[in-house]
């Protein structure tokens, strides 16, 4: 489950930094109260749909923090942008968090794709070939420094002259990868020869063309493709009638009708939303990492986590 952030005005209702933040603590010890494997946050710096001057807290800081108050639900990000920090930094960062967690961090990684934000905040936004050139070097470096000695890289986009990174991780071999993203040609092509995890969304037949693209590319590179744990981050809004659901219309911070909203994520009752669920894993989705769209009210995460969850243990 997505702990509140600000990236999708969801704090925006809260008076004040310090109760915005004490609201975001306090969900995401309540979401691993409730028995929930994960706790995600993305790596944004301001809202959506428009920069609202609203609080969006960044990513890993949050996710340092974040591991001092829970002790057992693991840490991801859906996902790092890389073209936001040098990957011999972020092979640093990572470490350092996986340590002060006890290992439990999950490590997300895409190219990135809100051009807005990187023109705001001062990085290049290189063509779509590029940005995943750079974010496929980029995995093979931070993999390299989780694992060796030092590392030395001389890569189209990225160029490292014995760089080291002490202490490295718990986990063994290292934490695990995962790569967001659904471009058939070249990030699937990426998941396919360095993920651990792969996250592309998509209403069902969408989510099931992905995989047999992913598929593909595993036969490509001679990869199981069963060794690649497949997931989907859906919104999820649950509330005890449909007339409910109807009644407080699309939820989309893009604007997205209530029709298509619905069908393209986990939108109903605990019984219908449990349904979608089972039509994803019939297809071979091994996780689900939802964002509740009423926050800060926790209503939804405490009816998933008493009256769905249940139904996949």
């Amino acid at each position: 489950m997505f702990m509140p952030q600000g990236w999708k005005m969801e704090l925006a209702s809260i008076d004040g930094t310090e109760a915005k933040w004490q609201t975001a603590i306090d969900i995401a010890i309540r979401i691993e109260e409730l028995g929930y494997d994960s706790l995600w946050v993305y790596d944004h710096f301001h809202n959506i749909p428009k920069p609202a001057k609203e609080a969006v807290f960044e990513c890993w800081t949050t996710m340092a923090a974040i591991s001092q108050r829970t002790s057992r639900v693991r840490l991801g990000q859906m996902v790092g942008c890389n073209g936001y920090r040098q990957p011999s930094v972020l092979a640093k960062i990572t470490s350092t968090v996986d340590i002060i967690s006890g290992g439990r961090l999950d490590w997300g990684i895409g190219a990135g794709w809100y051009e807005n934000e990187f023109n705001g905040y001062g990085f290049d936004f290189p063509r779509p070939k590029d940005r995943i050139g750079m974010m496929t070097e980029a995995v093979q470096i931070v993999r390299s420094m989780w694992t060796e000695p030092s590392t030395s890289f001389a890569g189209k986009y990225y160029t490292l002259d014995r760089a080291q990174c002490d202490p490295k991780p718990l986990q063994s071999p290292y934490p695990p990868i995962w790569i967001g993203g659904g471009g058939e040609e070249l990030t699937l092509r990426s998941v396919a020869r360095f993920a651990d995890c792969a996250n592309f969304g998509g209403k069902p037949d969408e989510w099931k063309h992905k995989r047999e693209v992913l598929k593909g590319h595993c036969a490509a590179v001679g990869r199981d493709e069963s060794t690649i744990r497949k997931t989907w981050t859906p919104e999820v809004f649950i509330r005890a009638t449909e007339a409910e659901i109807v009644a407080g219309g699309s939820k989309s911070p893009w604007g997205e009708k209530f029709e298509s909203w619905a069908a393209g994520n986990l939108v109903g009752t605990a019984e219908q939303v449990s349904e979608k669920i089972q039509q994803y894993v019939d297809m071979g989705c091994t996780g689900f990492i939802p964002w509740c769209p009423d926050y800060p009210s926790t209503e939804t995460i405490e009816r998933f986590a008493a009256d769905v969850m249940p139904n996949f243990r």
